[in-house]
């Protein structure tokens, strides 16, 4: 990945349109503001139970959007990054609809994950209890297929998301067209969405086990092998991102968004800096993303909450989620757990923006934070553009994480482009491009609890964040051969 901030987004969300609508915009007004560009899924359909994480055909671009080609031309102005989505498929796929045709006849038999193959003689009360869940209820649901059989199927996520057999050869040959129509696309970079979940064996929480580990270096050196790099995806207790990074390129730091809200809430640097001093450094750093706030990755480990504490202290993440509540004027807790359907269970649903209470001088000086955190910063959509919750979204599908998930028309990106918190923003994305200093080392300290102190140098060169969180004074500076620069907020 180039040492530059991406955008995350989906192709019409933004742009409000296709792949060239989108293309017109980030070589247009956006132009040399993102190093590269993760198109959220744009596979074909885009609009099913998951906003396109539940893909009918993964191999083809939704016509609505555009081709392949259109994606490969994308790729030729900067880096492109797509999902591998590892876990499921959806039960409209053409492989569904011939299996539930013809059952044991059909050619992708064994494709679709049973509860049978995992559990050959029967689960117990005590097994199924164990199995870590992402929302309440059961993982399996039983279907009738069109040929009378039934079957008890694995459903991690919905019952219309059916989990592959990723160990079974037709799961492999299915992962691999994936990669394949990716690279060949001009795809240089992928995200593994849900591989957490990807292997289930008998007597454990199918959650991160050590098999895990083993088919996502399997995975990831087929990736390799096809020029992609690769980034996990996982919300799980801190220890286990760290121990993911070791295995992969590159892994997301779902840590940083609601320790950065706790340092603005509580007024202390002090878990952020606990952080800062055990987080791997090949992390791609977010705030926002197209999913919630995660809670799960500063808690502690539901498995050992003694022997695996949090980053943060438990009374004070429930505190950090009722301040949330109440910065977004109640609108995340109407978005979040069981008020809004496909929920995560680990996740407050709102936009960043809006998590602070609207507060354009701390949501700039998050994003300093980001943009200073070791790694490759990843910037939202929404968030590029201080995007506030969208009710009316939310109203109509009644899909907790549609609130941060806003259909954006062209003129509309336009006008809040012009907006000066955007535009502040998009200088500050600009200095982290271009600024030598971010090549180099990096260093934070603090002589309080209350403050931080984030540097990086490269030779003469010094990008310096200094933060006092008891009262928010600040400062920033770029200094070098360029010349010396302090940005005011």
């Amino acid at each position: 990945m180039k040492n530059k901030v991406q955008l995350i987004t989906y192709v019409d969300r933004l742009s409000g349109g296709n792949l060239r609508s989108l293309q017109d915009l980030l070589t247009g007004p956006l132009k040399d503001v993102f190093g590269a560009v993760h198109l959220l899924p744009f596979f074909h359909t885009i609009d099913g139970v998951d906003a396109g994480f539940d893909p009918i055909d993964h191999t083809q671009v939704d016509a609505r959007l555009g081709d392949w080609a259109d994606v490969k031309a994308l790729s030729q102005h900067m880096d492109v990054m797509a999902d591998v989505i590892v876990n499921h498929m959806s039960s409209s796929s053409p492989q569904f609809l011939d299996f539930s045709e013809l059952g044991a006849q059909s050619d992708y038999d064994g494709l679709f994950l049973t509860q049978d193959a995992v559990f050959p003689g029967g689960a117990s009360e005590a097994e199924l209890k164990a199995i870590y869940r992402p929302r309440p209820g059961s993982p399996f649901h039983t279907v009738t297929l069109e040929n009378g059989e039934r079957r008890t199927l694995w459903s991690t996520f919905t019952p219309q998301q059916i989990d592959i057999d990723v160990q079974h050869p037709k799961g492999r040959a299915y992962l691999d067209s994936i990669l394949q129509a990716l690279a060949a696309s001009g795809v240089r970079m992928i995200r593994l969405d849900a591989v957490g979940y990807a292997i289930k064996k008998a007597g454990t929480n199918c959650f991160m086990m050590p098999e895990t580990f083993d088919f996502i270096d399997a995975f990831a050196a087929r990736a390799r092998a096809l020029g992609l790099e690769v980034l996990v995806e996982v919300h799980a207790h801190h220890r286990k991102q760290i121990e993911i990074a070791k295995r992969v390129d590159w892994v997301y730091d779902f840590a940083l968004p609601p320790l950065v809200l706790h340092a603005f809430f509580f007024k202390t640097a002090r878990c952020l800096k606990t952080w800062l001093s055990i987080r791997p450094s090949n992390a791609v750093t977010v705030l926002d993303t197209h999913d919630g706030i995660g809670i799960i990755d500063i808690g502690a480990d539901p498995a050992d909450r003694v022997a695996a504490p949090g980053l943060v202290p438990p009374a004070e993440v429930d505190k950090l989620v009722e301040m949330i509540h109440a910065n977004s004027q109640g609108q995340s807790r109407e978005a979040t757990g069981a008020a809004a359907s496909n929920l995560d269970l680990y996740q407050v649903n709102c936009t960043f923006f809006d998590a602070m209470g609207r507060d354009e001088r701390r949501y700039l000086l998050a994003r300093a934070i980001q943009f200073f955190m070791p790694g490759v910063p990843q910037v939202y959509y929404v968030g590029l553009l201080a995007g506030r919750n969208d009710m009316k979204l939310l109203a109509s599908t009644r899909v907790g994480r549609d609130i941060n998930r806003h259909h954006c028309t062209r003129v509309e990106v336009e006008q809040t482009l012009a907006e000066p918190v955007v535009q502040q923003l998009l200088s500050l994305i600009r200095i982290r491009n271009t600024h030598p200093a971010f090549n180099g080392s990096f260093a934070f300290d603090g002589a309080t609890d209350q403050e931080l102190r984030m540097r990086w140098t490269h030779g003469k060169e010094l990008a310096s964040l200094f933060i006092d969180f008891s009262d928010l004074r600040f400062e920033l500076r770029f200094d070098g051969a360029a010349g010396d620069q302090s940005l005011r907020f």
